[in-house]
């Protein structure tokens, strides 16, 4: 077995900002739909739609969606991942594919403690042994699958329109989201904000660009995440 590490890639995006644009020169505008095309394919739209960004007009950013590709990930993470609800997912399946020495995360507060690492990976030794057992007796891979731990690596394929990667930015770019999907949000927000920097240009926790959302739960934090997002983003 292995023990497996995040890995993130933007598989593809579609439709060019300039369409958000457009989407949103035609809410205030009485020209035709040719005419509004023809002049913003004339110019650079970044300026207009960090101010649409900042304005809060982030319907129109519906229309653009990105789709990455996450492996080296638990099922703990992906258990929390797909309750966000507006996005589409596909993801390595327990039911079909077998899992005889599968991958597995370890969680950085067990990597730091020598005796809870070897602990750790004891339990992954016997859950797969255990598993190859029930493979070997003739146990369906759908019904062996119950013995798999949260840690079991998985891959997945993820895509969000622009307006709810913002809203999962916000989520799940702030130090009290859980580590590890804390972690995928961040490497995900690094490929999106390159692929397109005037949408995502102020994204991040709630706190990157204005108040701390989580009230007496703050991490307390708020000056030295927001200084963090800023590097990371510039």
């Amino acid at each position: 077995m292995r023990e497996k590490r995040l890995k993130v890639t933007l598989l593809s995006q579609t439709n060019r900002v300039e369409t958000a644009a457009l989407a949103a020169k035609l809410c205030y505008s009485g020209a035709d739909i040719d005419s509004l095309k023809e002049a913003i394919s004339a110019g650079e739209q970044g300026k207009f739609i960090a101010k649409i960004s900042s304005m809060g007009h982030t319907s129109v950013f519906e229309h653009l969606s990105f789709t990455f590709g996450a492996e080296g990930v638990s099922r703990t993470l992906t258990h929390q991942l797909v309750r966000h609800r507006i996005a589409s997912y596909s993801q390595k399946s327990q039911r079909y594919v077998l899992h005889k020495d599968f991958s597995y995360i370890i969680p950085p507060s067990v990597l730091e403690r020598e005796e809870a690492a070897k602990e750790f990976r004891k339990a992954m030794d016997i859950i797969a042994d255990s598993y190859s057992k029930l493979e070997e007796l003739g146990v369906p891979k759908e019904d062996a699958r119950y013995l798999l731990p949260n840690s079991c690596e998985t891959k997945i394929i993820i895509t969000m329109n622009a307006r709810e990667l913002l809203h999962f930015f916000r989520l799940r770019c702030c130090e009290r989201s859980q580590w590890e999907i804390r972690e995928l949000a961040i490497e995900m927000l690094k490929l999106a904000h390159a692929a397109a920097p005037s949408v995502f240009s102020g994204a991040g926790p709630a706190c990157a660009a204005g108040i701390c959302s989580e009230g007496s739960m703050t991490c307390g934090r708020a000056k030295e995440v927001r200084s963090r997002f800023k590097k990371l983003l510039s």
